[in-house]
């Protein structure tokens, strides 16, 4: 009789690791782990049960990890009731030697089947969702400006002060990180600073002096 474990790999799972560990301790000779890639066809798990003989014992994570719905459910506890295979679902808390979990009542039983399908249509989304993002959601590269881009980035600047316009429709189209870049390219061309209360940014404020009479 031997003790095979199964493991379907999601990416958002961060259990596995601990599921991992409690085969092993157990004492699964395999642990199958089955890749992302192969969701709806699951080769592996197939594999794996074509594998079984008769007084095997089959742990799972849990059982919405191993199968893809209530009809499979039925299907997996049919095929181990003929094959007299022990089956374990560790997160479900279930045994059915009813020796690992003797606390699990029927009520979290009856629970288990109705979260299910929902389970399952979780991680079939959450899994979609991180392919998605690892195939469209490509790393943004900054562009680096050319010296001509640079310089007329400057000359934009230069003549958007002398026409009038505000340093925050200035700062809107400039791609500057900081105000204080603005100033720095109209200090660079001699523009007359004349916005605001101040020609330019401020400077380092003077210490007070302490002897001064109010």
């Amino acid at each position: 009789m031997a003790k095979v474990g199964y493991i379907y790999c999601t990416s958002h799972d961060d259990s596995l690791a601990e599921v991992k560990a409690w085969m092993t301790d157990y004492g699964c000779v395999q642990i199958v782990e089955e890749e992302t890639a192969q969701e709806k066809l699951r080769p592996q798990w197939k594999q794996l049960l074509a594998n079984l003989d008769r007084g095997d014992e089959l742990v799972v994570s849990k059982f919405s990890n191993a199968v893809q719905g209530l009809r499979e459910l039925s299907t997996l506890f049919e095929f181990c009731r003929v094959k007299v295979i022990r089956l374990i679902s560790i997160r479900d808390r279930i045994d059915t030697a009813d020796k690992l979990f003797p606390d699990t009542s029927t009520m979290q039983i009856i629970q288990m089947f109705g979260a299910l399908p929902e389970e399952v249509m979780v991680l079939r989304r959450a899994e979609a969702h991180v392919q998605y993002l690892q195939q469209h959601m490509k790393p943004t590269k900054f562009k680096t400006l050319t010296a001509k881009e640079k310089a007329e980035r400057e000359n934009m600047i230069v003549s958007m002060y002398n026409n009038g316009h505000t340093l925050d429709d200035i700062y809107s189209v400039c791609g500057f990180k900081s105000r204080s870049s603005i100033f720095r390219i109209l200090n660079k061309y001699g523009v007359k600073l004349n916005r605001g209360n101040f020609s330019g940014p401020l400077g380092k404020r003077k210490p007070k002096d302490d002897n001064t009479k109010e």
